[in-house]
């Protein structure tokens, strides 16, 4: 992702036009006692000491299958790890430990398969929709990071052209250095909601990241203040020096969630959140 996520904004001739699952729950019967609506009839004393039993033994396997579940070293996957592996759907999470290596601060040494792909497409997504691109510096960095070394060096200049572009960064309320005016917070985040592995083949992959965008500034008397967007990029990778790397990108609107009527925070609440919620290295 980069100047094309956000709308207006980005390049057309790079973009393209633009089942639920559903959650179970499982009620554990407490003993009844009068009044209780979940409870029925009230019963007597033996029973409800024989209930009380049962209740604590449910708890106690409760406890232990949550404690099986999270079994696990707390070493970072490095790929397959054969045997025989749960059968997931196509958007449960993997079980499998986030990458603890980091280049230019974003994550990265991610494993030579899909899922090690549909992660290194996240991070990377994430970097490139930051306000780090914003910056000189931390532009280089990021797409240094992220692309195939040939790949970045072919693009670097045309970013450095687009990101530096007075008439952009005047449209959306930043000066000539990418700054924000004095008293605002400039918010340029992204907010994955889940990736799918649409083609592999060894040493390429191709991801498609669906997520949500908050862009804009916060702050009084802001004139483009921050706003929600819907995206899908999909990301053509390829396998370089260990590790997953950008090729080439397209991005499209959507899908877009019904929006719910709720009121919008206002400008400090905003900028205060955005300052004091960080964000997370993502996997698979």
């Amino acid at each position: 992702m980069s100047l094309g996520d956000e709308p207006g904004y980005g390049d057309a001739s790079r973009g393209e036009d633009g089942g639920y699952g559903g959650s179970g729950q499982t009620r554990t019967r407490l003993p009844d006692r009068q009044g209780d609506v979940y409870g029925g009839a009230r019963r007597g004393r033996g029973s409800s000491s024989r209930s009380l039993i049962t209740v604590v033994g449910v708890v106690v396997l409760l406890i232990a299958a949550i404690a099986f579940a999270n079994r696990g070293d707390d070493s970072p996957s490095s790929g397959d790890t054969g045997g025989d592996k749960a059968k997931t759907s196509p958007t449960a999470a993997s079980g499998d430990h986030p990458v603890d290596t980091k280049s230019a601060g974003i994550p990265s040494g991610f494993p030579h398969t899909g899922e090690g792909a549909q992660s290194a497409a996240t991070n990377y997504g994430i970097a490139l929709g930051s306000t780090g691109m914003f910056d000189t510096g931390q532009r280089h960095a990021i797409v240094d990071a992220v692309y195939a070394p040939d790949v970045a060096a072919a693009r670097q200049p045309d970013l450095d052209a687009a990101y530096s572009s007075e008439k952009f960064l005047t449209n959306i309320g930043l000066d000539k250095n990418g700054a924000a005016p004095a008293g605002q917070t400039f918010v340029s985040r992204i907010i994955p909601v889940g990736t799918k592995l649409t083609a592999s083949g060894g040493d390429t992959a191709t991801v498609e990241l669906w997520y949500t965008s908050l862009f804009g500034l916060s702050g009084e008397g802001s004139t483009n203040p921050v706003s929600e967007s819907w995206y899908t990029t999909t990301y053509q990778l390829k396998w370089v020096g260990e590790d997953w790397k950008v090729a080439d990108f397209t991005q499209k609107d959507g899908p877009v969630p019904v929006g719910r009527d709720q009121k919008a925070s206002t400008a400090d609440d905003m900028t205060k959140a955005v300052e004091e919620y960080g964000g997370f290295t993502y996997a698979r």
